[in-house]
């Protein structure tokens, strides 16, 4: 009794969405079994990939303490080099090996995730109109949109949309088109899916590929999944309101970002100027997204915002930090996510959000209104929604 008449309480002081605009009304997350401590990384990952060499456990050492990372969740473990010894060879022809780990693990997380937040959205799996499916870690035809829509129960006639190789910023990505679909098909509830694992671009240490130690000190796995729909029911408790989405990308700058799939899975190699490229170019992008919030919000400034920003790593939040002149804690759920997850490409912002709307329900109704979501990817490509607290 005092459950319900707390969250009837909650209902009546939120703010109102407005009418036709696209909200969040579930979210859900998911993550494999394997639990992964900084603390233990070092040791635990030379010793499955048979390396002694004195100079890779320093540089090692070294990235696990200036990501920040302390937890991650992962797929591979020393179950899956066990079975698949060839993965940690270098030079190994393993794509077929890896699909076979990357397609199931994608799809049996973004499943997990999906329960999660259909049970929490509280309508029937029937109600679900339109799917969205994001993933850079699958790769086969049918894709796993149609196998989760199977695994889900969904209806045949479910309209599905495949997002695949966008990178970190393919959750923001999925949001806007999320966003169009409910806005644009009224009744609808779409089901937005992220589904992630690191297992294509896992590798022994190569001095040749220095990116490779990062990627095992920063990068996890896991899936998250929200449900989107405009004009929200009595029954359902949207709590924030996409009001508007934006995408652009900086011309010449195609291969700062450069991934590359190959016989032994994908490779990365990022630009030295990432950070700065995307600081130079940030605040006007941010301006542009708060310029839309329209006369209703009054003269928003940055640091009347809440924050949701992917943290692609430190630098880049701290970068951010200090060019748009945020105060101290703006960042601190995209720092926490981080902390507690790693970066975990497109699912990460889904995170973030998570920790964006307890920080928000805390402060019961006195919160911030207005706030931004923004991420980072190859093209260079950003992504951003201006979002509103309900």
């Amino acid at each position: 009794m005092l459950a319900s008449a707390r969250v009837e309480e909650q209902k009546q002081t939120r703010r109102v969405a407005n009418p036709g605009k696209a909200t969040l009304l579930a979210l859900g997350k998911a993550f494999p079994a394997n639990v992964v401590s900084q603390d233990n990384l070092v040791e635990e990952y030379l010793r499955e990939i048979k390396c002694d060499d004195p100079s890779v456990k320093d540089k090692l050492q070294h990235l696990c303490k200036t990501t920040t990372v302390q937890t991650r969740y992962t797929v591979m473990s020393g179950e899956t080099l066990h079975k698949y010894p060839e993965l940690a060879v270098e030079g190994s022809p393993t794509i077929k090996q890896r699909l076979e780990i990357a397609n199931e693990a994608v799809v049996q997380m973004a499943y997990e995730a999906s329960l999660v937040c259909i049970k929490e959205w509280g309508r029937a799996v029937e109600d679900i109109t339109h799917l969205v499916y994001v993933s850079s870690s699958e790769f086969r035809l049918p894709g796993g949109d149609l196998y989760l829509s199977a695994q889900l129960g969904l209806s045949n006639e479910v309209q599905r949309v495949m997002l695949y190789f966008l990178g970190c910023y393919g959750g923001v990505s999925g949001l806007r088109v999320a966003k169009d679909i409910a806005e644009n098909n009224r009744g609808s509830r779409v089901l937005l899916t992220t589904s992630e694992t690191m297992v294509l671009g896992f590798r022994p240490p190569n001095k040749a590929r220095p990116y490779d130690l990062v990627g095992a000190a920063l990068f996890g796995d896991g899936a998250a999944a929200l449900i989107i729909g405009a004009d929200p029911t009595e029954a359902e408790s949207p709590f924030m309101e996409l009001h508007c989405a934006m995408q652009l990308f900086l011309p010449g700058t195609q291969g700062v970002i450069d991934g590359r799939l190959s016989e032994e899975g994908i490779s990365f190699k990022l630009g030295r100027d990432l950070p700065q490229k995307i600081e130079d170019n940030v605040e006007d992008f941010c301006k542009k997204l708060m310029a839309k919030a329209g006369s209703g919000s009054g003269s928003l400034e940055l640091n009347d915002l809440f924050w949701a920003v992917h943290p692609g790593g430190p630098a880049i939040l701290n970068g951010l930090e200090t060019k748009l002149k945020l105060k101290p804690g703006k960042l601190e759920c995209s720092r926490r996510a981080l902390v507690d997850y790693g970066n975990v490409s497109s699912n990460t912002i889904f995170y973030i959000m998570d920790k964006v709307r307890d920080e928000l329900e805390k402060k019961e109704g006195r919160g911030e209104e207005w706030g931004l979501g923004l991420a980072f990817g190859p093209g260079i490509t950003f992504e951003g929604f201006l979002m509103r607290s309900l």
